[in-house]
């Protein structure tokens, strides 16, 4: 018998998945087999839905193979249809059509997965997700995240040149260009080059083209990132930031306008005196994120965006911490904490207190992302339905004008990095592509088909007993499916928007409420170069913020807190406040360039 193939055996079905024989074999091939007094061809050609067998007799074999080597060139031609009406070619690692990964499925790796957040603890073997992957690409995952200070960790395996093969952290921390510029990871297009070209079929191009360097190569890439067309394009791109209240009492009140600082110091009074307690503890009557070293989120840079505080002003970079509306609604805020209504607990806990404070619904109201608390939101749907967390108009400047609120722009929010100390980066970067594929992006957003979801009139709908085990424990959730993100190192909220599910009951009202106000803010998000004076200055400016910003919450009186201020903007004017604006003008007008925007 003689057996020829030639094709990859890879079509895509209507449902968006993927046929394949068994073991990873290849269809589309033909088979010439003599069985006197015939000889018999097979062709399998699946991918064009067609079989055929002929029978000839001996006589006429010299046709046969010559019929044989026609079919053969004729099917190596036509290939097998995708869904885009483009052809598969022949399987290759440097083809750009064709996954590498699909080649190694059958070949077992293992790869050490750096996480720089300690609170990340999903674990890989277990679950349907992390199965199925593994079962598709052949690779096993070991994520090592820090116990203690991220960047402690961080720099002690820069330190000692030990790098694991893959590293996710944060797209602002100064280890990114240290690494780039140690020479210490790959430039992902030299892999994708020598290795696996599908990587530019997979790619985002706004993402490649904003990440590649002066010397032409793209050495790290995010998730979550954002082009202005996509906020343009997408009526369902909503931001992370909200202002929360909690429904009951927010009801109780009469829902009250909080618009204004008036509005809002008037309702926050009126919840503690009607509501003081919970459960027997505090109301904490305003929630916000950690502080930390360069101030709080939810007192500076989310309120500035309720506020529409402008990031520029005559096409230069503007102070927002000194706009006239921001500083009027720090003063309110500072009357809460004169008054006793600015609790202890928000200047000293960290996420996790926060977490076990708003699963019991004892803040009113917060300025909060609410991906952060998501979790904490359907337990309290589980356990008191009626505090749960309503999204509502926030804080609002003098002339009224709509919440600029951004999403993650085009940094996204972390990028990752294939460590030269891989030692197999022909299989990290085939497992990279995989990832940010459509493949590798229904997986890690809504799982397996028959496992996690079920196809609906041609839609995937999540399994409802999934649905209410990702809505009341998410920790068992990923424990057992692993889907929704919880490997979100690689996600693609714009590839993922085709299979969108409806949100929950808990969180849809945030979710719909988030459609409202988002803009696109990336061309302000550009770093200092790290190590420049500038960026060093900048750093002792922000120090000096973090150090402010209690203090002038927590200020005595007005008068007291206008000169903490005033003593700020000395202070800052000495670490070099006008260079910093100056350069950071310039970064502004280099990445408008560079996205496009006027």
């Amino acid at each position: 018998m003689l057996f020829v193939w030639f094709s990859l055996a890879e079509c895509r079905r209507d449902d968006g998945d993927i046929d394949r024989l068994p073991g990873g074999q290849y269809t589309n091939h033909i088979e010439i087999t003599k069985k006197k007094p015939y000889t018999v061809i097979n062709i399998f050609l699946i991918g064009a839905e067609w079989k055929g067998r002929f029978f000839m007799q001996k006589r006429n074999e010299r046709i046969i193979y010559r019929m044989a080597v026609w079919l053969f060139m004729c099917l190596l031609c036509t290939g097998c249809a995708r869904d885009d009406g483009a052809l598969q070619g022949t399987e290759s690692g440097m083809a750009e059509d064709v996954p590498a990964w699909e080649r190694y499925a059958k070949e077992p790796v293992t790869f050490d997965w750096y996480i720089n957040y300690s609170w990340f603890t999903t674990g890989w073997g277990e679950n349907v997700v992390s199965r199925k992957i593994t079962e598709e690409t052949g690779v096993s995952l070991r994520f090592i995240t820090p116990s203690g200070n991220e960047s402690e960790k961080l720099n002690a395996l820069i330190a000692a040149d030990s790098l694991p093969d893959f590293i996710t952290l944060g797209w602002w921390e100064p280890q990114v260009n240290e690494m780039i510029d140690k020479d210490m990871v790959y430039a992902l297009n030299e892999l994708a080059d020598e290795y696996d070209a599908y990587f530019y079929q997979v790619c985002d191009a706004d993402a490649v083209k904003w990440y590649t360097q002066e010397d032409g190569n793209i050495y790290i890439y995010p998730n979550s990132s954002y082009s202005a067309k996509d906020i343009e394009e997408y009526d369902n791109i909503g931001s992370n930031q909200t202002f929360l209240v909690r429904k009951d009492i927010y009801e109780a009140i009469g829902s009250p306008d909080m618009t204004t600082p008036e509005g809002f110091q008037a309702a926050v009074e009126k919840a503690y005196e009607m509501f003081p307690t919970v459960d027997g503890e505090d109301l904490i009557p305003v929630g916000a994120h950690v502080f930390n070293g360069q101030g709080n989120v939810s007192f500076d840079k989310y309120l500035m965006n309720f506020l529409a505080v402008p990031f520029e002003k005559d096409g230069e970079i503007y102070d927002r911490y000194t706009d006239e509306d921001y500083i009027r609604w720090l003063k309110m805020f500072r009357r809460l904490g004169e008054e006793g209504l600015l609790a202890n607990d928000i200047f000293i806990d960290q996420r996790t207190q926060m977490e076990e404070k708003m699963a019991k619904g004892r803040y009113f109201c917060m300025i909060y992302q609410h991906t952060d608390m998501a979790a904490q939101q359907k337990e309290l749907y589980a356990s008191h339905p009626e505090r749960i967390y309503l999204a509502v108009d926030g804080p609002k400047n003098a002339a009224g004008d709509d919440h600029t609120l951004t999403t993650t722009g085009i940094n996204g929010w972390t990028v990752t990095m294939i460590s030269k100390n891989c030692e197999h980066p022909e299989r990290a970067i085939a497992f990279f592509d995989y990832l940010l594929s459509e493949r590798g992006q229904l997986r890690v957003s809504i799982g397996v088909e028959g496992e996690t979801f079920d196809y609906i009139d041609g839609k995937p709908i999540i399994k409802e007993e999934v649905k209410e085990l990702l809505n009341s424990d998410r920790t068992e959730y990923d424990r057992i499916y692993g889907a929704d993100d919880a490997y979100w190192m690689l996600q693609n909220d714009i590839v993922q928007l085709q299979w969108k599910q409806e949100p929950s009951e808990p969180l849809r009202q945030i979710y719909e409420w988030s459609y409202l106000y988002p803009v696109y803010n990336g061309q302000y998000d550009s770093l200092l170069p790290n190590g420049s004076k500038e960026a060093f200055e900048d750093n002792r400016i922000e120090a000096l913020w973090s150090e402010t910003l209690p203090q002038l919450l927590l200020a005595e009186s007005e008068e007291r807190f206008d000169e903490i201020l005033e003593q700020f903007q000395e202070k800052r004017e000495a670490y070099g406040f006008k260079e910093v604006q100056a350069a950071k003008t310039e970064l502004m007008k280099t990445a408008k360039e560079k996205l496009g925007i006027d």
